[in-house]
């Protein structure tokens, strides 16, 4: 038995795309030698019939459900569905969205009407076997989450998530001084009085609203919620007893220190978590940049492999809301909005290189074992226009090289080596020396 797989990242696909277009056709031939073709899906799917959530994950991200057929004829077949932007329609934007997949037949994992249907893995029969994939999403607001059902109360759509915790560690006389300060002002006068009424948990150490610091000298650390943990690690104990190959997928932004390509030290845990539990890769996404490269125990982690299609400022429309935050008003339009959010064209997203650049990774799992790691480069038009900016293509020599360098220093932190070779990457794992 032999599984070919082949993963992106971020989908986010809000216009359609040309099917005579000889870099989609590129792309297409080379994700379909794959048995497994993985995208993380972020974005959501209607045709403004339902009213947006008050906040959003950055914009208020929707196409129309067209688009879910273009990423089929790319020849994807597994997509995840937990991400930021989940819920920015709120929870009948993701509900209409899970119809028009499942009206389209597809395999999609990390939502659902309740907790029970977000955490379960979803499958691919394929002529050598059978591929499980569970969607987790650790970026998002607490009203995000799926919800329990009960038997006298429903369950709550929503994304499968896991949640982390953040503790900031300073010396003794910091903290005194950080006390200080913050007891001349109301500003943490609410956690105050919600602890002593109740409803809020005191926390050990001294907390300001939500953020919470220790004495210690470890800095700021995160470890990811317990609870969580063991209900996805339950999860890929199901996906490993009834498939042949287990994919986790994990959508967060979160990252360590002042560096958004370094990852987050409960993202670095819960990795290795899952590979200990059974999973045969771990495939990251969410920055919208790539990050390092991990063989663990003859696994492949994955922790960001960036963006595959990026349409954020191709968004047809969007609410009230978003054109508030720019002090814009009825009568401008998305692009106004755009192009403020982006200084006109000095700041954000759209002037970062590297989140057009990034990366598709291939590798096959025989008998269990994963083996031929193939990373190949992809840029997004970072040059281009908007109309055709964020749709990927192979990259040129050049610009490919590049982009593997660097993937190879970001991988460095991982004692993983990267082997370049006529434009392509390559990772050896254990199993395949």
């Amino acid at each position: 038995m032999s599984i070919s797989v082949v993963a992106t990242g971020d989908s986010l696909l809000t216009q359609r795309l040309p099917r005579n277009d000889e870099s989609c056709l590129n792309l297409k031939a080379l994700l379909e030698e794959a048995d497994v073709r993985f995208t993380n899906f972020e974005l959501q799917i209607h045709d403004f019939e339902v009213s947006p959530a008050a906040v959003s994950g950055g914009t208020w991200v929707v196409a129309r459900p067209a688009v879910i057929q273009d990423l089929k004829w790319l020849g994807f077949n597994m997509y995840a569905c937990a991400t930021n932007h989940a819920l920015d329609w709120g929870q009948e934007g993701l509900l209409t969205t899970m119809r028009h997949l499942d009206h389209a037949e597809c395999i999609y994992a990390g939502v659902g009407n309740n907790m029970a249907e977000a955490s379960q893995p979803q499958y691919l029969d394929t002529r050598e076997g059978r591929v499980a994939l569970i969607s987790v999403c650790s970026t998002g607001k607490d009203w995000h989450i799926a919800g329990e059902q009960r038997p006298d109360v429903k369950g709550r759509p929503g994304i499968n998530m896991l949640r982390f915790n953040a503790i900031h560690y300073l010396p003794k006389k910091d903290i005194e001084t950080l006390k200080t300060i913050v007891n001349k002002t109301d500003v943490n006068a609410r956690r105050l009085q919600l602890e002593r009424e109740g409803f809020a948990k005191p926390e050990e150490g001294f907390a300001i609203g939500d953020i919470r610091f220790e004495v210690g000298d470890k800095g700021s650390v995160t470890t990811y919620n317990k609870k969580d943990a063991e209900r996805i690690v339950k999860a890929i104990n199901e996906a490993k007893r009834q498939a042949d190959v287990v994919l986790v997928s994990h959508h967060v932004h979160e990252f360590k220190g002042a560096s958004k390509d370094i990852s987050a030290d409960f993202t670095r845990d819960f990795a290795r978590l899952c590979i200990d539990s059974g999973a045969h890769a771990y495939l990251g996404h969410g920055p919208h940049i790539l990050r390092g490269f991990e063989v663990y125990k003859n696994h492949p982690i994955f922790y960001s492999l960036g963006d595959f299609i990026i349409q954020n400022d191709s968004v047809e429309r969007q609410p009230a809301d978003f054109y508030d935050i720019y002090g814009l008003g009825a009568d401008n339009t998305p692009s106004d909005g755009f192009d403020a959010r982006s200084g006109y064209g000095t700041k954000g997203l759209a002037v970062n290189r590297k989140v057009f650049e990034s990366v598709i990774v291939a590798f096959k799992v025989e008998a269990g074992v994963v083996d031929c790691l193939e990373i190949i480069p992809i840029t997004l038009g970072f040059e281009k226009k908007r109309a055709r900016k964020g749709r990927p293509e192979l990259a040129t020599a050049e610009d490919g090289e590049r982009i593997l360098k660097d993937l190879a220093q970001l991988s460095t932190e991982y004692g993983t080596k990267i082997e370049i070779k006529d434009g392509r990457g390559y990772i050896r794992l254990q199993s395949s020396l």
